[in-house]
């Protein structure tokens, strides 16, 4: 726990296991022994996954998303508060939505042919998923009849119409978080690996491992490249697994790059696809950023690199998974609708009998195929929406360097990947983490440090830009600034280390008046 993270720090043994604990107060008397003991027995009355510390639910990533809950900027009624730039939303383009929904009312109202759906609607559903959603069925009794393979060609439409993906191999899922951690338990068995380029979303460590109890090793990429995947990089990463006794069962990347906001080269993806077909592995590409890419080089699909360098083995092609989701580039992350796509008959027959734990709704899918079914709309909404993403990236790149601060050049996503090495006060991860805290608490901006996302350098942060106002955005860099300049003129001492307040003590879960910070289960 860090300097004036306030509360009183405890350790107990829960089930052979030392947990550290922190009285919900800031008093500095330890908890009462028998407090302690009913905590002892609750705990041990849970599941070794309920108590793990596998989740990262302690990581800066998520400990940032925590301190703006507690004090979140608003425009009038707190104007000093944090301002989210830790979220990857997309609050750009919702007038262009609302403005379809409210040109087709008949739609939000579940009203097909003058007489309503809704019933239909809400009794259970094949869980495949509505047809109406994934392709064209002109026998469904909902009377829909759509011409179009709505949601395959909207994916098909982002990608140039370059790659082609088939209804019948795609799975939906409760968002992409739902398709990642269903493919891993698909892939791979408790024990064995995935090997992940750095850096990476820090979500992932929660994804990939919490419930699969799969292994991630880091594939460390560096800015001496702009940290591109190399091949050295991945053997070494296949190597360091062999010493750890790990059996590697595939390769995951996120293209675009979640953090980076790159989309991978084509020398990229032939490393990447040269690798895999070697050693005989899975390569899982993550495609949820694919439509926000707003300038060149364009968006590859690993299945269009997979196919122009291996055009006759369908070997590979069943080795090669994709994960999307609406989320990001329509900006819809709460109607949690995501897809796994497969040329891998097994896996897509496992992960449609594991959507059953994380379907999408009815109504989402009904009101969702008819978006996406007017083609006219979806072409011009991708459009408009990728200007405004580059427009906005403008904004905080021209803001940030006014500050004298730099970022990697970049060319999709919703994020920049932000080096400020150059305000560390020493090259180490613990100065990162004092710079992250004074971002946090003295200047009031939520972005994620590097080593939440694993990079193997300190110094460089993840900043997002795409859900806020032009004018938060403004005042985002106004307060950046000054701080950059309080820093140059000496205002900061280097021993003022101020970190998160008392009153935004660390948490991360509850039970009987302790907060739980840290659960190290021995097995």
């Amino acid at each position: 726990m860090g300097p004036g993270m306030g509360g009183s720090i405890n350790k107990i043994n829960v089930g052979g296991a030392w947990t550290t604990i922190v009285h919900a107060s800031t008093s500095k008397h330890v908890a009462p022994a028998e407090q302690r003991n009913k905590l002892c027995r609750y705990m041990k009355m849970l599941s070794r996954k309920a108590t793990c510390h596998s989740h990262g639910q302690d990581s800066s990533y998520f400990l940032g998303l925590q301190e703006y809950e507690k004090n979140p900027y608003h425009e009038v009624h707190n104007p000093s508060g944090i301002i989210q730039m830790g979220l990857a939303e997309n609050q750009l383009s919702f007038d262009l939505i609302e403005s379809w929904l409210s040109r087709n009312s008949d739609r939000t109202n579940f009203i097909e042919n003058g007489r309503s759906i809704f019933r239909d609607l809400a009794l259970f559903q094949d869980y495949h998923g509505l047809p109406a959603f994934k392709k064209a069925d002109e026998n469904l009794n909902l009377a829909v009849n759509i011409n179009s393979q709505v949601l395959a060609e909207f994916v098909e439409e982002i990608r140039g119409n370059k790659v082609r993906f088939d209804p019948n191999k795609l799975v939906l899922t409760a968002g992409a978080t739902s398709a990642n951690e269903t493919l891993i338990f698909c892939l791979a068995e408790p024990g064995e690996a995935f090997l992940v380029p750095t850096p990476y979303y820090p979500g992932f460590d929660r994804d990939l491992k919490w419930r699969t109890e799969v292994e991630i090793v880091p594939v460390h990429c560096s800015s001496l490249n702009h940290f591109r995947l190399t091949k050295s990089a991945l053997e070494e990463a296949y190597q360091q697994a062999q010493k750890l006794k790990l059996k590697v069962k595939g390769v995951l990347i996120t293209n675009p790059s979640n953090p980076l906001g790159t989309t991978m080269t084509k020398d990229e993806l032939h490393h990447l696809i040269t690798f895999a077909v070697a050693k005989e592995i899975h390569i899982v590409s993550d495609e949820i950023y694919s439509g926000t890419v707003f300038d060149s080089p364009s968006f590859v699909s690993v299945i269009e690199a997979a196919k122009i360098k291996y055009p006759k083995d369908t070997t590979l092609w069943s080795r090669i998974h994709i994960v999307y989701s609406l989320s990001k580039d329509l900006g819809l992350p709460g109607f949690r609708v995501g897809m796994i796509y497969s040329n891998n008959e097994a896996v897509i027959s496992a992960a449609t009998k594991m959507s059953s734990f994380g379907l999408v709704s009815s109504q989402t899918q009904y009101l969702l195929s008819k978006i996406l079914g007017d083609r006219k709309f979806t072409k011009y909404y991708i459009k408009e929406n990728q200007r405004r993403v580059k427009k906005r990236h403008e904004m905080l790149v021209l803001g940030l360097k006014k500050a004298g601060i730099r970022c990697l050049k970049s060319n999709a996503g919703l994020f920049c990947w932000v080096d400020m090495r150059h305000l560390l006060r020493t090259s180490t991860f613990d100065a990162e983490m004092e710079l992250w805290k004074k971002i946090v608490c003295e200047v009031g901006l939520n972005i994620s440090p590097g080593s939440s996302c694993h990079c193997s350098e300190p110094g460089w942060f993840r900043v997002c830009f795409s859900n806020m106002s032009k004018e938060t955005l403004n005042l985002s860099m106004q307060r950046i600034k000054a701080f950059v300049d309080s820093i140059n003129g000496g205002r900061y001492g280097q021993n003022d280390a101020r970190s998160l307040c008392s009153s935004r003590s660390k948490k991360v879960t509850c039970y009987m008046g302790f907060i739980i910070v840290k659960i190290c289960l021995s097995t």
